[in-house]
């Protein structure tokens, strides 16, 4: 099977194909279709298993369909929270290599950077926001951030988030977030904790 069977546009195929994929990955083969199709997930992926493709090429797809339309404009489309700054800023780098032939703006928002640059690169207009929960909360609460058309919201590295603390940040989060949408979990394991949180959300 190849990327190509997944009926994804040319531009993000010429991505995959920057990053130097040649096969879907078991998760991926699994994932994508589903995604593509607008289901909820939650899926139990180690890290090294390509689950960041797994999530980010449907979102890149749905998001290169609302480009053709003429419906794709700077409002966040999609979000994905992520526990640490690094692992925010390696998903930015991801949707940036497979997005390069896509007129797509992705930003991240995490603690280590000042707020200032950050709220400027929202201002510009963002479609994929990936974001630490500390620093999401505090942007939310100054009101720096409209989730009015937001239609994916993925929550990546679940049983570390929730291992880290941030319960309680991730449901304030979902409370400032349109009902209506597509919601996609990965976590390394599956602790009651994260199945919990998946039949809530």
């Amino acid at each position: 099977m190849s990327f190509g069977n997944f009926g994804l546009d040319r531009e993000i195929l010429l991505g995959v194909e920057k990053a130097g994929y040649t096969q879907p990955t078991p998760v991926q083969e699994a994932a994508i279709p589903l995604l593509l199709k607008g289901g909820d997930l939650t899926a139990i992926a180690q890290t090294g298993t390509g689950k960041t493709a797994a999530f980010v090429l449907p979102i890149l797809q749905r998001l290169a369909e609302r480009q053709r339309q003429g419906t794709l404009d700077g409002s966040i489309a999609t979000l994905i929270l992520a526990p640490t700054r690094e692992l925010a800023m390696q998903i930015k780098e991801s949707v940036r290599t497979y997005g390069a032939h896509l007129p797509i703006r992705v930003a991240s928002i995490h603690g280590g950077v000042g707020e200032v640059t950050q709220i400027k690169s929202l201002r510009k207009g963002v479609q994929v926001l990936v974001a630490t929960p500390g620093r999401l909360i505090d942007l939310i609460g100054k009101q720096q951030l409209d989730f009015s058309y937001l239609e994916t919201l993925v929550l990546d590295e679940a049983d570390r988030m929730l291992d880290m603390g941030f319960l309680r940040d991730i449901e304030t989060i979902v409370d400032a977030l349109p009902e209506r949408r597509q919601t996609l979990m990965f976590s390394a394991t599956f602790p009651h904790q994260v199945a919990s949180l998946a039949q809530r959300f």
